[in-house]
């Protein structure tokens, strides 16, 4: 970690000497608090900035950063395409997997840590803004940045970083211990469902879906009959429960879910560490990690991302702004399930996938893929594709089991796009492509193969 840590310092060096920058960043959750946590330690700082969100870096976009002249600060963003940035001045701060080392580079790959799991680019963005001070050393409290401590644990929960274990672990731990000596968060062991600060209880269990629980996944009635057996008012938020009532309520959906068979490791993920941020108002989207998360997602993948970086500065106008989209959000993902319900997942020998052509937009089909995982076949991961402005837009989806078999859909996506003149990336459970028009059978054909080896299986 202290080499890490040294890296970090040297880079907030050279980013502090600029007169202007220009923050490229992703147009997802850990995008946006990355993007912000930038912005913020610039203006802080005194360094004139501007914010310019991507859904991707093809070269058509890097020649356009280019033309801008301007030192590039890419956060959450760049570290897959490093080898293209020859004619600029830039930092990066990201975790997704490196093309290469460089020294302006600040990614957990390049130290050993999985940028999965351990890093992401908001706890990342936020190590350099710590060394942002004029006088100040990392974690020393009394300097101004340490107060973007929950943009970072938002980012990091938005990129599902606790999933695995049901709680954020490795570096991230490190700004956990500070977001709590210094009273920005509290960590609650609770249940680990969406929606437990704004939703009914009913509505929270129904439109659950990791793990998929049969009979109260999207099943009115039966989360209806559920609750009224454990004695619990249905309209209730969970927040308004209480510790007895909540219970009652774990109790029985770790039945539910041993009764069903699902796998041990999903049932441990269903209680774990929730993430509450003590200086936003109860029962808001803000006041928890994982509500805010979805929330600065409904803003960036409807091309509104400069509402969430405003919800992330504050902006009251803007929060109300994206409530609005979180509904627009909800009902689009509601309808991408309808879509994959009716048309079907298609199996290979090692994957399985669905076209939404232009049905599920392209900026959440991924999302889509993995509530609709438990639909096909979970020892396969799940492809989906989707138009975009830009050629065909892949997505992929794993589980953190097939993971432990072999599988890094990163590392197969990359090639596999590659191999049909596209681009990939990302991380082992999660990552997506751009592929041309024309190429998703081949691209399948070759990835369905990659995937096989990885698995030992061909």
């Amino acid at each position: 970690m202290k080499e890490l840590l040294k890296k970090a310092s040297t880079i907030a060096s050279a980013i502090a000497s600029q007169e202007e920058i220009l923050i490229v960043t992703h147009i997802d959750a850990d995008g946006i608090t990355s993007g912000s946590i930038a912005h913020i330690a610039l203006e802080r700082f005194g360094i004139e900035n501007r914010m310019k969100f991507v859904k991707q870096l093809d070269e058509d976009e890097i020649e356009k950063i280019k033309d801008e002249n301007v030192f590039v600060w890419f956060t959450d963003i760049g570290s897959g395409q490093i080898e293209m940035f020859d004619e600029l001045e830039f930092a990066i701060t990201d975790h997704h997997v490196p093309q290469a080392t460089h020294p302006m580079q600040l990614n957990p790959h390049e130290f050993g840590y999985d940028g999965t799991f351990e890093l992401s680019g908001a706890t990342t963005t936020f190590l350099v803004a710590k060394y942002m001070t004029r006088k100040g050393t990392l974690f020393d409290f009394a300097n101004g940045n340490s107060d973007l401590v929950p943009l970072a644990i938002v980012g990091a929960v938005g990129d599902l970083q606790d999933s695995k274990w049901g709680r954020l672990q490795g570096l991230n731990r490190t700004i956990i211990e500070e977001g709590l000596k210094l009273g920005y968060l509290d960590v609650r062991k609770d249940l680990r469902f969406f929606g437990k600060q704004t939703r009914p209880v009913a509505k929270m269990l129904e439109y659950n879906s990791d793990p998929f629980l049969p009979g109260i996944t999207g099943n009115e009635r039966g989360v209806l009959d559920l609750l009224s057996e454990l004695k619990i008012d249905p309209w209730l938020r969970w927040i308004d429960l209480t510790i007895e009532e909540k219970r009652r309520v774990v109790s029985a959906i770790i039945g539910i879910a041993m009764d069903c068979r699902i796998p041990y490791t999903s049932i441990l993920r269903i209680v774990g560490e929730s993430y509450i941020l003590l200086h936003e108002e109860e029962g808001t989207e803000k006041r928890d990690a994982m509500e805010f998360s979805t929330l600065l997602n409904a803003t960036a993948r409807y091309g509104e991302a400069e509402i969430g970086l405003g919800v992330c500065l504050g902006d009251e106008e803007a929060y109300k702004r994206a409530r609005t989209l979180l509904q627009n959000h909800r009902r689009n993902l509601s309808n991408g399930i309808k879509f994959v319900n009716e048309n079907g997942i298609e199996e290979l020998k090692h994957i399985q996938y669905f076209h939404a052509g232009s049905n599920i937009p392209d900026t959440i089909v991924g999302i889509v893929a993995g509530m609709c995982h438990h639909k096909g076949n979970r020892q396969k991961p799940i492809i989906a594709f989707a138009e975009s402005d830009r050629g065909v837009k892949v997505s992929a989806r794993a589980t953190h089991l097939l993971v432990e078999r072999g599988v890094h859909l990163a590392k197969a996506l990359k090639k596999a796009a590659e191999a049909v003149g596209g681009v990939g990336g990302g991380h082992s459970v999660a990552a997506g492509a751009t592929i041309p028009e024309g190429m998703e059978m081949e691209f399948l054909r070759i990835l369905d193969e990659i995937v096989g080896r990885q698995l030992g299986k061909s």
